[in-house]
């Protein structure tokens, strides 16, 4: 199984986004003919204020970022993990990823579960569940025999939530992301190998990069494939790239069977 993903500088103009999307992932099949292919989180739309983020949102099975992915796996017949875009239910809005399969048709769709909600004494504040719902499932779908689970992401924190995706079946994880570049220099990594450890899995960690919000915040980057074992077997650099590898899923039997932990939990 081969997979590319897609590191973009997404920023408020939703129209320009999704063509540079579009362009990136043109390419990225033309060059390295991938079953899989990964966009970050907020794609479509990265920009700031509660009113601003919730006119970028879709209602699915409407939309510009909906319509653009299906038509774009359908034309390359490739599986697209198209990052998260913002999901209207009603009055609600998610952070929702959407998969699309080769034949153009959803195969999945994750809302974000864990919120970034922080209030630091004397310091900033914000708190996305002033703007996100949260969803409440756990999701994977399938790349031919292939599970891939999902996550976004704050989730990345939380690793109840991939021992879940790993009981699951998941061989593959994936967590499009808009990493921050103050906790991404010093967690994203650590944390991104700590989850391909402990659930023995692929781990696709897909960011945005470089500034947004008209310079007001950075993005880490880094986007990475992650081994069962935890090395990282392909990483972008600090700009606006994809990167592509090969999966051995055999790798991922080989390293369970050495290291059963999956047959250890004492714990519920």
């Amino acid at each position: 199984m081969k997979v590319s993903l897609i590191q973009m500088n997404s920023q408020n103009n939703k129209a320009e986004n999704l063509k540079t999307a579009a362009t990136m992932i043109e390419k990225a099949v033309n060059e390295e003919t991938p079953d899989l292919i990964v966009l970050p989180e907020y794609y479509a739309f990265l920009g700031e204020g509660r009113d601003n983020i919730h006119a970028s949102a879709e209602t699915f099975p409407d939309g510009e970022a909906y319509t653009l992915m299906a038509e774009l796996s359908a034309k390359y017949r490739v599986t697209i993990h198209a990052g998260s875009v913002v999901e209207r239910v009603g009055n609600n809005h998610y952070n929702t990823t959407v998969v699309f399969g080769p034949e153009g048709k959803e195969i999945a769709r994750y809302r974000k579960i864990h919120l970034f909600d922080v209030d630091i004494p004397g310091g900033t504040s914000y708190r996305e569940s002033d703007t996100i719902s949260r969803g409440e499932d756990v999701v994977t779908y399938k790349v031919g025999d292939v599970t891939v689970g999902c996550a976004i992401c704050y989730d990345i924190r939380f690793p109840e939530l991939f021992r879940k995706l790993r009981d699951a079946g998941s061989d593959v994880i994936v967590l499009p992301a808009a990493f921050t570049l103050m906790t991404g220099k010093d967690h994203w990594e650590t944390l991104a190998r700590a989850r391909a450890i402990e659930t023995q899995t692929y781990f696709l960690a897909v960011g945005q990069v470089l500034s947004n919000s008209d310079g007001k915040k950075w993005c880490w980057g880094h986007s990475m494939v992650i081994d069962p074992w935890g090395h990282i077997v392909a990483q972008c650099s600090d700009k606006v790239a994809s990167t592509s590898s090969r999966l051995d899923l055999d790798y991922v039997g080989h390293v369970r069977r050495n290291v059963p932990v999956a047959q250890h939990h004492v714990l519920a």
